[in-house]
């Protein structure tokens, strides 16, 4: 299930075992905070926690008997375990038969960031209630950030919530804290514009990086230096920005060549599907010629400056010339 199912499971009487994997920390962290809400009472005496690593083989036991025991006056006693891998045999000795027979007066929540190679696929075990808490597509974090400004009264159109989004990254912590402080500037009330929204919102430095690789594709010289100036003014060097602009032009030009779908680019590149998304559109207009040039001669004033030939404001003036004006040949 979506992690936005996960309220109404809660609402309609869902429990048992609650499995939350994923790699975004603000639904993992919502998602326990939710569950306990709902069932956990006078937590000092009706929760316990463990941590998944010693729970193998026989260690298992403990979780066991953890679930078992009965909660002292209240309905149910909750136990949760972090990064929790048993192998496949762990899980069929000790877990499928407790599962099976699970008791009505507990509630076990799993809380993995991670899948692991030779261990259980939980998420597909009977008894076990998945809920996906891993990196929200751009469209579901619009939806929840003009859903949470309309419940605190703040009007917002679909473009500037999706420009909240794409400043974020789509992190889901970086986009509630971002959406708190508009709540908070705006006072429950009003209309959010482009402009407010711009004002407020930190935008991530990958993003302005992007923006940036933009400002290159149209030959906007002057916006160019204006996002490399914010960035170096939040302490990013020039060498920073030339190699976050180098890893930018190689990422794009393997985007741009590559057949492989956005997920498994993700995973090839160490980069969020949103990043690759972003990327593959940006890629279409650069072309993957003139990402890979423009990557090369980056390259190469970043090995002069490593070769002490010449200083990093050279290398970054140079590369802005070859950028912007031709002087050491022709990227377009």
């Amino acid at each position: 299930m979506k992690f936005t199912e996960l309220k109404k499971f809660i609402a309609d009487g869902g429990g048992g075992v609650f499995l939350l994997q994923g790699e975004d920390a603000y639904f993992l962290s919502r998602g326990e905070a939710m569950i306990k809400k709902a069932y956990l009472t006078m937590p000092e005496l009706n929760f316990v926690s463990f941590e998944g690593e010693s729970l193998k083989g026989q260690n298992i036991a403990r979780l066991t008997d953890a679930l078992s025991a009965f909660p002292f006056m209240a309905e149910k006693r909750v136990v949760k375990v972090s990064e929790f891998y048993p192998s496949e045999s762990d899980y069929e000795k000790y877990l499928k038969p407790f599962i099976a027979d699970f008791p009505a007066t507990a509630i076990l929540i799993i809380v993995n960031t991670q899948t692991k190679k030779g261990a259980a696929d939980l998420k597909k075990k009977g008894g076990i209630n998945y809920f996906d808490c891993g990196k929200a597509d751009e469209e579901e974090v619009t939806r929840w950030i003009y859903l949470t400004l309309k419940r605190a009264g703040i009007a917002a159109n679909a473009e500037v919530c999706m420009n909240i989004a794409r400043y974020c990254l789509c992190n889901m912590s970086r986009v509630s804290i971002e959406t708190q402080k508009i709540i908070e500037y705006k006072g429950g009330e009003g209309m959010l514009t482009a402009e407010e929204a711009d004002g407020l919102v930190y935008k991530d430095a990958d993003y302005r990086i992007y923006e940036m690789t933009n400002a290159v594709a149209a030959g906007n010289y002057s916006r160019f230096c204006e996002i490399s100036g914010e960035l170096t003014s939040r302490g990013m060097d020039s060498m920073s920005v030339l190699n976050s602009l180098f890893s930018y032009m190689r990422n794009l030009a393997t985007v741009a060549g590559s057949r492989a779908g956005d997920a498994e680019l993700a995973k090839q590149l160490g980069m969020k599907e949103f990043a690759v998304k972003r990327t593959r559109e940006q890629a279409r207009r650069f072309g993957a010629d003139r990402a890979e040039k423009l990557g090369m001669a980056i390259y190469s004033a970043i090995a002069s400056v490593k070769c002490g030939e010449i200083t990093q404001e050279s290398a970054y003036r140079q590369v802005c010339s070859f950028v912007f004006f031709g002087q050491r040949g022709d990227i377009a």
